[in-house]
C-alpha cells in the first residue's frame, strides 16, 4: 500500500465509517425471533463506497477498538472475549467481506443496484456467514446444521433486503457525493 493511499483524507473517511459501524450497531431493530442491527449494512456500505483498501482499513480500525475494549458491538459488546466468542468470527470477517465489496466495485464498467446487489451479497453475506457459521460451530460445538439454522437462516432475508438497500444508497451517494471516493 503506498503512502497516498493513506493521506489524511483517506483516514478521516475510514474513521468516519467505522464511527458508523459503531452506531448501526447501537440501532437495533425488534423483530422475532432475531433482533437486526444496521452494522451489516454499514459493512456493505463501506466497500462499495470506500472502495477495497479504505474499506478493509477501516473494519480493522473498528476491530482494534472493540480488542482494545471499546463497546461498540451490538448490543455495547467490546473486548477480546466478543472477538474471540461464538459470534468472533462474523466481526473478524468484515475487513475481507469490505475488500471483497470493494475490489468487485471498482473493477465494475458501471454501477447498478444489480451488480452491487450481487457484490454485496457475495462479500457482505455469503463470506460473512462462510466465516462466522463456521467459527460459531467451532467455539460454540455445534454441528454443522445447528450453527447454519442458529448463525445464518434466520438473517438472511434481512441480509438480502439491506444488501438492496445498501446499492441504493451507494449510488445516491456516489451521485450526490462522487468526490467521496478515496483518492489514491
Amino acid at each position: 500500500m503506498s503512502k497516498r493511499v493513506l493521506n489524511v483524507r483517506n483516514m478521516v473517511l475510514a474513521a468516519m465509517f467505522a464511527a458508523l459501524l459503531a452506531i448501526g450497531g447501537q440501532i437495533r431493530i425488534p423483530l422475532e425471533p432475531v433482533p437486526i442491527t444496521l452494522q451489516t449494512l454499514v459493512v456493505m456500505l463501506t466497500g462499495s463506497i470506500l472502495g477495497a483498501q479504505i474499506g478493509a482499513i477501516s473494519m480493522m480500525v473498528f476491530i482494534l477498538l472493540v480488542a482494545f475494549g471499546a463497546p461498540i458491538l451490538s448490543g455495547g459488546a467490546g473486548g477480546l472475549g466478543a472477538l474471540l466468542g461464538p459470534t468472533g468470527g462474523y466481526v473478524l470477517s468484515w475487513p475481507l467481506a469490505v475488500w471483497v465489496i470493494g475490489w468487485l466495485t471498482e473493477r465494475a464498467q458501471q454501477l447498478r443496484v444489480w451488480n452491487l446487489t450481487l457484490y454485496h451479497l457475495l462479500g457482505g453475506v455469503l463470506l460473512v456467514y462462510a466465516a462466522g457459521v463456521t467459527w460459531l460451530a467451532y467455539v460454540a460445538g455445534l454441528g454443522w446444521k445447528v450453527a447454519v439454522l442458529q448463525g445464518a437462516l434466520p438473517f438472511i432475508a434481512g441480509d438480502v433486503v439491506k444488501a438492496v438497500v445498501a446499492s441504493i444508497v451507494t449510488l445516491g451517494v456516489i451521485r450526490a457525493y462522487p468526490a467521496i471516493r478515496p483518492r489514491k
